[in-house]
């Protein structure tokens, strides 16, 4: 059976940008295989972002990751779920690729020109990003990786790694696959200006009250050809319209089609029509929620059993890895 692997950054409130785009199939592949799907938390990777980074934070940050994940449906009892820094071969690992990694080619990687592109002063961890996050894989010899498309680049780094491993050292490391759900998809933000992303403020959290998503709803933009509440619109080419086909059911996505394209409703009406859907799908997992904010040592617990499984895979990996590259042990 396939083993898969992912990580979540702790470095705010999860969206439905996160929802869609990758939670959702977390959820999925759990169901599909059980303790052979590995996730976590990766708290270290959130100090080689220094925008949101925030020492204060970073706990909470970290605890809110997990809770979400576990409201929206991920199950401790059926995955390994845990933080990455409770394992201390992530770090150990990536020292040793860091040694033999080429330095263009994490150069060459299009997200650090992207972000150290804005930067003043460029972290040496935003560079080696990618070679932790090969760790965090190949620590587990995972194989399938679900990713976005942006995560491409680093996947490939990642085969790279472990084939240049596997050449110096003997066959140790399977090449990892990318995995693009068909499912997951690029949730547009609610400004309407390109991808939601909590770098560009243009998020609905999973967790926000309904007031609050409505009052970021209201002003959304919408079709432009609708200049005027007589003038037909195209759902297609609308940020509401986007949103329906996530939350609304069909007859709702009828509705909204027949008369945003017959001009027999207005923005504001198909806005509202948005909102039961939206709270149809986010209410139970903010009770969910809250029943755990009730009960914290819920969520502490599994994350601490998490990490003991996932001790239990890496630790005897780890001891193959200082074997191999000569280690004193």
């Amino acid at each position: 059976m396939p083993r898969v692997f992912s990580g979540i950054q702790p470095t705010g409130e999860l969206s439905i940008g996160n929802y869609f785009g990758a939670m959702q199939n977390y959820v999925k592949l759990g169901e599909q295989y059980g303790r052979e799907a590995i996730y976590c938390i990766v708290d270290l990777h959130a100090f080689t972002n220094p925008a949101a980074y925030d020492k204060d934070l970073l706990t909470q940050r970290t605890f809110d990751a997990a809770l979400t994940n576990m409201a929206v449906g991920l199950d401790p009892e059926k995955v390994i779920f845990f933080v990455q820094s409770h394992v201390r071969e992530h770090t150990e690992l990536s020292w040793i690729f860091t040694t033999q990694t080429p330095l263009g080619d994490l150069e060459r990687m299009t997200q650090f020109k992207d972000k150290a592109g804005v930067l003043e002063s460029i972290p040496a961890g935003l560079l080696m990003y990618p070679v932790l996050m090969a760790a965090d894989i190949l620590l587990y010899k995972a194989d399938t990786i679900p990713v976005g498309e942006d995560q491409t680049q680093h996947i490939e780094l990642t085969r790279e790694i472990a084939r240049r491993f596997n050449h110096t050292y003997g066959d140790t490391f399977p090449e990892p696959k990318a995995v693009y759900a068909r499912d997951a998809l690029r949730v547009p933000g609610v400004d309407g200006a390109g991808k939601m992303s909590k770098s560009k403020g243009n998020t609905i959290a999973i967790l926000e009250p309904l007031d609050s998503i409505w009052a970021k709803l209201r002003p959304a933009p919408t079709d432009p050809a609708r200049v005027r509440r007589t003038d037909p619109g195209n759902p297609d080419k609308c940020l509401i319209g986007d949103y329906h086909k996530l939350f609304s059911d069909l007859d709702t996505l009828d509705m909204i089609r027949t008369g945003c394209t017959t001009a027999g409703i207005g923005c504001v009406d198909c806005k509202k029509a948005l909102m039961p859907g939206i709270e149809r799908t986010l209410v139970p997992f903010q009770d969910r929620a809250a029943e755990l904010r009730a009960h914290p040592d819920t969520v502490r617990d599994a994350l601490a059993h998490g990490a003991q499984q996932a001790r239990a895979i890496a630790q005897p990996i780890m001891q193959e890895v200082r074997e191999k590259t000569g280690l004193f042990f």
